[in-house]
């Protein structure tokens, strides 16, 4: 069965290295999926930052925007990856949901999305946290956060732990739910595809 455990150790000490060292992924396997996905999400969340700084013009902002674009596509299709893995394992270990399995509302790969950008949130809470430059109510406001986001992050934790032991037990069922994403398909996207239509 999958380690929830390592997975949020993947988490922690990829957020850490990364901000000292270019993005690598040296692990194997299932794991080497959540290092992806945690990819995605940590580029995302920088550039998200560079889109709000008023020191940005208009034009690096718009390269920044479809950057986001294509990086939150990218994080949605490895979610996708994951939970296409497990029902996979699932079916190599020989497990068969009985009759009166129920499907859960959040697949797995969700759910470790959601640890991977809680831990990215950890990390730079705390940098806020830590701060000898900010006032002593920022440094107050960071640490109550803090509270908050490490109780959301045992609880999604144990919740994940949870589901996975109710998956491989045969107590649920999984299904891949396809998001089928819009609007970067060039056929699919109204603004994009109308542009090559030939005028009237």
């Amino acid at each position: 069965m999958i380690d929830v455990q390592e997975i949020l150790a993947l988490h922690k000490q990829m957020t850490a290295a990364w901000h000292e060292r270019a993005i690598d992924n040296p692990y194997d396997g299932f794991l080497r999926i959540v290092c992806f996905q945690h990819q995605q999400n940590f580029r995302l969340w920088h550039q998200e930052d560079i889109a709000r700084s008023p020191d940005v013009g208009d034009t690096e902002i718009a390269g920044v925007k479809r950057s986001i674009d294509k990086l939150n596509q990218q994080r949605n299709d490895l979610i996708e990856r994951l939970d296409d893995f497990l029902v996979a394992d699932l079916a190599a270990s020989g497990v068969r949901p009985g009759t009166d399995a129920r499907l859960n509302t959040e697949t797995p790969g969700s759910a470790i999305d959601r640890l991977s950008i809680l831990s990215l949130r950890l990390y730079h809470m705390e940098e806020q946290a830590n701060r000898g430059d900010a006032a002593d109510g920022h440094v107050a406001k960071a640490r109550a956060r803090l509270q908050v986001l490490g109780a959301q992050y045992r609880d999604l934790s144990n919740s994940l732990g949870e589901l996975l032991e109710d998956l491989f037990t045969g107590r649920k069922r999984l299904k891949v739910y396809r998001q089928f994403k819009m609007y970067n398909d060039p056929t699919m996207n109204p603004y994009l595809y109308a542009s090559k239509l030939p005028a009237a």
